[in-house]
């Protein structure tokens, strides 16, 4: 196959890859996938007003998340199961993320331990996105068990009091192979895919996090003004404006329309990312525009994964970095300080 030049062709070639179970799994959403479909046209919707005559012989992109550096404005999401795309799974992910210098999420339902992927690479990369269980105690074995492993932030997905109904994976009878793991959890004296019953988290349940922890907290899942504003009074550090890649409550508006909102929450009290629908520079830089301090990616990660493992997300990385330095040297902007919300048509 040749090479890809872009995200959408590592998806067409990840497609011819990938079991259609689990293709499917990675690429649904939820009920009749509007939201999942609504993150990627919002982002075409949306116009941009280049300045020219500026000066964008040199750009930079770096900046700060939660006080670490990072080479772009661009995370990698949490997303379940990557040995499903390849043997290496998260491991292989991390080692991209950190030579891509960027930052990644880790997700709790990993099939790597969130050991061994720390093991692997810079922990001043690695965030641990939690559920919170019913059993307290196990929750807080995850987050004790991220802290002695070096990651930096806790990211709460607020989103799934239950999961969306998923229509593909219960056509296919989705189940991870008897071969494989929920890791965090077997490597807790757990068997195989065993989850623990999940519990309601309100936001008082944020009052007990905030005592198991001493890390910052991001929330992950906020879509409106009144939860952003509920986020900064109960001190969390960060959010990340998210519909859980159209997964959860479908309908929803996208993640991009509802950045500016949460934005205006946050009142600059904390720092704020989005993720959903991610494919070009361009969607970073609007983004930006919006006011998120940094955007998230998920299935393209998986994309670049399952094509060609480590090497895979590594491209995957680099052509969004070089679109986003393209996209801001031809809208005028030579740094991240320079994206202002007056690039967008009706800002």
């Amino acid at each position: 196959m040749l090479k890809p030049v872009n995200v959408f062709e590592y998806e067409k070639q990840a497609r011819e890859c990938l079991e259609l179970a689990i293709w499917d799994y990675y690429q649904g959403g939820s009920d009749d996938e509007i939201t999942l479909r609504a993150n990627r046209s919002a982002f075409e919707n949306i116009r941009l007003r280049p300045r020219v005559l500026v000066d964008v012989s040199t750009i930079d992109m770096s900046t700060t998340v939660l006080g670490s550096p990072v080479q772009m404005p661009l995370l990698i999401a949490p997303t379940a199961f990557h040995r499903l795309a390849h043997y290496d799974g998260e491991c292989a992910t991390a080692r991209a993320v950190d030579a891509a210098g960027s930052l990644m999420v880790v997700a709790t339902f990993a099939t790597c331990s969130l050991e061994s992927i720390a093991a692997v690479c810079d922990t001043n990369r690695l965030w641990f996105q939690l559920y919170i269980y019913r059993d307290l105690i196990v929750t807080e074995e995850l987050v004790r068990r991220a802290e002695a492993a070096g990651y930096r932030a806790i990211v709460l997905t607020v989103d799934a009091p239950r999961l969306g109904r998923r229509e593909r994976d219960m056509r296919n009878a989705f189940a991870l192979p008897a071969t494989m793991s929920i890791a965090n959890f077997s490597t807790s004296g757990y068997a195989g895919s065993y989850i623990p019953e999940p519990a309601i988290v309100t936001w008082q349940t944020l009052e007990w996090l905030r005592s198991a922890t001493t890390l910052p907290i991001v929330l992950k899942g906020i879509m409106t003004r009144n939860d952003a504003q509920l986020a900064v009074a109960h001190g969390i550090d960060g959010i990340v404006v998210s519909n859980h890649g159209g997964r959860q409550l479908d309908g929803t508006i996208a993640s991009i329309e509802a950045l500016p909102e949460v934005i205006e929450g946050a009142d600059g009290r904390c720092e704020v990312y989005c993720d959903g629908g991610i494919r070009r520079g361009t969607d970073v830089l609007k983004a930006l525009a919006l006011g998120a301090r940094a955007v998230l990616v998920g299935r393209p990660t998986l994309w670049g994964l399952a094509v060609n493992g480590e090497e895979g997300v590594r491209h995957v990385l680099q052509l969004l970095h070089d679109e986003l330095a393209l996209a801001m040297s031809l809208a005028g902007c030579p740094t991240l300080q320079d994206i202002q919300a007056s690039l967008l048509k009706n800002a």
